[in-house]
C-alpha cells in the first residue's frame, strides 16, 4: 500500500513537471512567434496583407496577455527586477539560414495618418517629426505654400513620395513613369497591394504609394541615381560591383538592398570570394539567385537573375573575386532587367553602398 509520504512526493514532483512545461512554453513563444511573422512576410507575394496584419496582431495579442501571466504565476522564476522593454521592428528573415535577425526601424507606418497642426507648427518640423519630405505633404495635401494654420488637418504619408489612387487603365509602369521612378521601387513597398502578385494589376480606386516619386518632375531627376556603376571596380572594402549599370532602388528599411538596372542584361560578377551556398530558382521573391558565403562572417546575395553559371554542389562551389556566376534578369518579384545586391553580416543585412564607395 502507498504511503501518505509516497503520494505527497509523487504529487509534489507532478506539480513540479507541470510548472517547468509550462514556463518552457511560455519562454519559447516569442521566438516561435517570430518565426511564423517571418514565414508570413517572405511569403507577402502569395498572401493577402490584410491576412498578414492579422495574424500578426493576433501573435503580439496573444503573447502580451500569454506570456505576463505565465511568468507572474511561476514559482521557478523571478521577473520582479527585469524592465521588459518592446519596440516596433523590421523582421528580416533569410530562409537559407537557421538565424532571423530583428532589425529596429523608426518606419513602420503602413497608412497616411492624420496631424492637426499646432501653434509653432511649420512644415519643415512636421516633415522632420514623420521622417519625410516638405513636398511629400504639400502633393497629399495640395498646398501650393508653405503656409499652415493651428487646427488645420494634414494627411502625413508613411514615406517620402507620392500618393497615388489608380484609375482606370494605370498600370505600375504607367505611374511609374509618371512620377519619374522605377516600376520596382512600387512593387518593392511592401505596404503595396496587388489584384494580381504575378502582373503586379491594380485595382481602380486602390491607394498606391510610390517612394521616392516626384509630381511634375524635371526631365531627368539625377538625384535618383548614383553614377553609372561599372563592374569589377572595387569599393572601399574587399567588395567589388558586382555589375554594371545605373542604381535604380537604394537601401531602405522595406528593401534592405540595392538594384542595379541594366537593360542590357550584363553578366554578374562575385563581389568576392568565397564558396556558393545557394544557387537556384523559386517563382517568387528572389526569383533565380545566389547567396555566396565569404568565409569572414559576410555574405552576399545575387537576385532576379536569369541564367546561373554556378552550383552549389560539394566541390564546384568554390568562387573568386570577379568570377562570372550569373546574368542579369528580371524573374521572381521583378518588373524589368536588373540586379537585386545584398551584403549581409552574421544574419544582419546592411547597407551595400557602405561597402562598394
Amino acid at each position: 500500500m502507498i504511503s501518505r509520504q509516497e503520494w505527497q512526493a509523487f504529487f509534489s514532483f507532478l506539480k513540479y513537471y507541470t510548472t517547468s512545461r509550462v514556463v518552457f512554453l511560455g519562454r519559447n513563444f516569442e521566438r516561435f512567434k517570430n518565426q511564423i511573422v517571418a514565414l508570413l512576410i517572405v511569403k507577402r507575394g502569395k498572401y493577402a496583407s490584410s491576412f498578414l496584419n492579422t495574424s500578426f496582431f493576433i501573435i503580439v495579442g496573444a503573447s502580451i496577455i500569454g506570456g505576463p501571466i505565465i511568468a507572474d504565476n511561476s514559482p521557478l522564476i523571478n521577473l520582479s527586477n527585469q524592465d521588459i522593454v518592446s519596440e516596433p521592428g523590421i523582421i528580416s528573415y533569410n530562409p537559407y539560414e537557421s538565424q532571423i535577425g530583428t532589425v529596429v526601424s523608426p518606419k513602420s507606418r503602413s497608412q497616411i495618418e492624420d496631424y492637426q497642426v499646432k501653434p509653432g507648427d511649420t512644415l519643415e518640423k512636421i516633415a522632420k517629426m514623420f521622417d519625410v519630405s516638405v513636398e511629400t505633404i504639400k502633393w497629399a495635401n495640395d498646398l501650393k505654400t508653405d503656409v499652415i494654420k493651428p487646427g488645420q488637418v494634414l494627411k502625413i504619408p508613411p514615406i517620402t513620395g507620392v500618393v497615388h489612387r489608380v484609375v482606370s487603365g494605370e498600370t505600375v509602369y504607367s505611374i511609374a513613369r509618371k512620377y519619374g521612378v522605377d516600376p520596382q521601387n512600387i512593387v518593392n513597398y511592401i505596404w503595396n497591394e496587388f489584384a494580381d502578385q504575378e502582373t503586379f494589376a491594380l485595382t481602380v480606386g486602390q491607394i498606391i504609394f510610390v517612394p521616392g516619386g516626384v509630381i511634375n518632375p524635371t526631365p531627368t531627376p539625377a538625384s535618383r541615381f548614383v553614377a553609372s556603376i561599372q563592374a569589377g571596380v572595387r569599393g572601399s572594402s574587399n567588395f567589388i560591383w558586382p555589375t554594371s549599370g545605373v542604381i535604380t532602388q537604394y537601401y531602405v528599411w522595406y528593401h534592405q538592398g540595392i538594384d542595379i538596372a541594366n537593360p542590357q542584361a550584363p553578366a554578374v560578377l562575385a563581389a568576392d570570394s568565397g564558396t556558393v551556398i545557394y544557387a537556384d530558382c523559386v517563382g517568387w521573391g528572389y526569383g533565380c539567385h545566389i547567396i555566396i558565403d565569404h568565409g569572414n562572417g559576410y555574405q552576399t546575395l545575387y537576385a532576379h537573375l536569369s541564367k546561373i553559371f554556378v552550383s552549389s554542389a560539394e566541390g564546384a562551389n568554390k568562387v573568386n573575386q570577379g568570377d562570372k556566376i550569373g546574368q542579369m534578369g528580371s524573374t521572381g518579384r521583378s518588373t524589368g532587367t536588373h540586379l537585386h545586391f545584398e551584403i549581409r553580416k552574421s544574419g544582419q543585412l546592411l547597407n551595400p553602398l557602405n561597402f562598394l564607395r
